[in-house]
């Protein structure tokens, strides 16, 4: 059993984008956590292994710590208080008159600051929401590039169900060789049914050795999920006739907004919220307050300073980005909107799809292989008997493997709408029903 675990709340593979909840997450899904395999003689590989690979070395994940660090380095600018400012004037010197050189001097040394009234708090809440967005962003891209690594591995272990039907086709090609030989030995067959069924040995060899081939490009791909280049696995695990068994469509259409996209949604929308206020606080005009003391040279007297400072004219001073602040607040409701619609319909499209596929493994497995096991039984004795000819045999024997095909096919594509569900619904589909090959 190698349950797919794509979930919503996947965390970043980093300790600031919660690790742990992934590790929870695994464990959740019945997936078995080892730890890291260092032996670089290990020839197999499990789907955890390849996700956890994947959330730690992926190079586009990486760059989300990096966005991360910034934002954050924008909140903890949005948290600084403006510095206040000290002023020095000096008035009544240097002038004519009574003003003449320094006698009448008068000096003010004061210090000013500007009263944010709550600006401050707008801005961090603003570079605050970023950082959520942010987040959000990195678990969409988190989740696809996991659910990118189980195609892959789907597509290692389907062609590694091909190899084994590719076996089974080489093996009963052999059995059709040892059928015609004994009767070309007795008399009863050309030799040409021989030289028939050597050739189709010969092309089942191919097939299978061309299978290989796509088999070790598979693993390249899939290893290429985590930048390697040179591939440390030769095969990797699973069934690929277990399947889950699948909750109602109701059910998982109920699931749809634990989407990260719908999470991604949520998120921005209090960006642009917060961006609203922002727009809101900076429309009111700052008021700046100073308090000081003033030396006069005459009578070396001293005395207090204060004043305030505000800006008058129209009261919001800020239109343009209010009004564009509010339609991308707007935006974003209308974009959850869509994004429900087109999640939805998708969810149905693909469900409708795996019911098929789920259909047609089971009347695969039931009503089309064991009649046909049966029936190449009986060709085969009957060919021996003369009854039949080596056409009629290896016709059976192609209806066997057609059908044996089309379970991999059918099983394989399962598999990928399975992997999809997850994505959209973030519904781990851990209980599995085995089928029998």
């Amino acid at each position: 059993m190698w349950p797919f675990f794509l979930h919503t709340k996947l965390a970043n593979r980093r300790p600031t984008l919660r690790l742990p909840a992934l590790l929870a997450l695994l464990c959740f899904c019945g997936i078995v956590i080892a730890a890291p395999d260092n032996n670089p003689e290990k020839s197999t590989l499990s789907l955890n292994e390849a996700i956890l690979k994947t959330i730690e070395h992926n190079p586009e994940l990486r760059a989300f710590d990096y966005r991360l660090k910034a934002q954050q380095g924008r909140v903890e600018q949005a948290g600084l208080a403006p510095s206040p400012e000290l002023d020095f004037l000096l008035e009544d010197f240097l002038g004519s008159g009574n003003n003449r050189g320094m006698d009448r001097a008068q000096a003010t040394l004061s210090i000013s600051w500007v009263l944010e009234r709550g600006l401050r708090q707008h801005y961090i809440n603003a570079a605050t929401a970023g950082s959520s967005l942010i987040k959000a962003q990195a678990d969409i891209q988190q989740l696809n590039a996991a659910a990118e690594t189980a195609r892959r591995y789907l597509l290692s272990l389907a062609y590694q169900a091909r190899e084994l039907n590719a076996d089974k086709s080489i093996q009963l090609a052999e059995d059709i060789i040892q059928s015609v030989s004994k009767r070309v030995k007795a008399g009863r067959t050309p030799e040409a049914e021989l030289s028939r069924a050597q050739a189709q040995l010969a092309r089942s060899q191919l097939q299978r050795e061309d299978i290989v081939h796509e088999l070790r490009a598979a693993n390249h791909l899939l290893a290429a999920q985590w930048g390697e280049t040179s591939p440390s696995f030769s095969r990797v695990e699973g069934d690929i006739f277990n399947l889950p068994e699948i909750a109602s469509f109701e059910n998982l259409k109920s699931r749809l907004p634990e989407n990260p996209e719908f999470i991604r949604l949520m998120s921005s929308q209090l960006l642009k919220q917060a961006e609203l206020d922002l727009a809101l606080a900076q429309s009111k005009p700052s008021w700046r307050v100073s308090a000081g003391v003033r030396h006069t040279n005459i009578g070396n007297d001293q005395s207090l300073v204060a004043g305030i400072s505000i800006p008058f004219g129209k009261n919001t001073r800020n239109p343009g980005r209010i009004a564009a602040a509010r339609a991308n607040l707007a935006k974003t409701d209308n974009d959850k909107h869509a994004v429900q619609i087109q999640s939805e319909t998708a969810l149905l499209v693909i469900y409708e799809k795996l019911q098929h596929s789920l259909h047609v493994i089971s009347i695969v497995q039931s009503d089309i292989i064991p009649p046909l096991e049966k029936a190449l039984v009986e060709t085969r004795r009957a060919y021996q008997l003369g009854r039949y000819s080596y056409l009629e045999l290896r016709s059976v024997q192609n209806e066997l493997l057609d059908a044996h095909n089309m379970l991999v096919e059918a099983s394989v594509a399962a598999h990928g709408y399975l992997i999809e569900i997850e994505r959209l619904t973030g519904v781990s589909l851990s209980q599995t029903t085995t089928g029998n090959t």
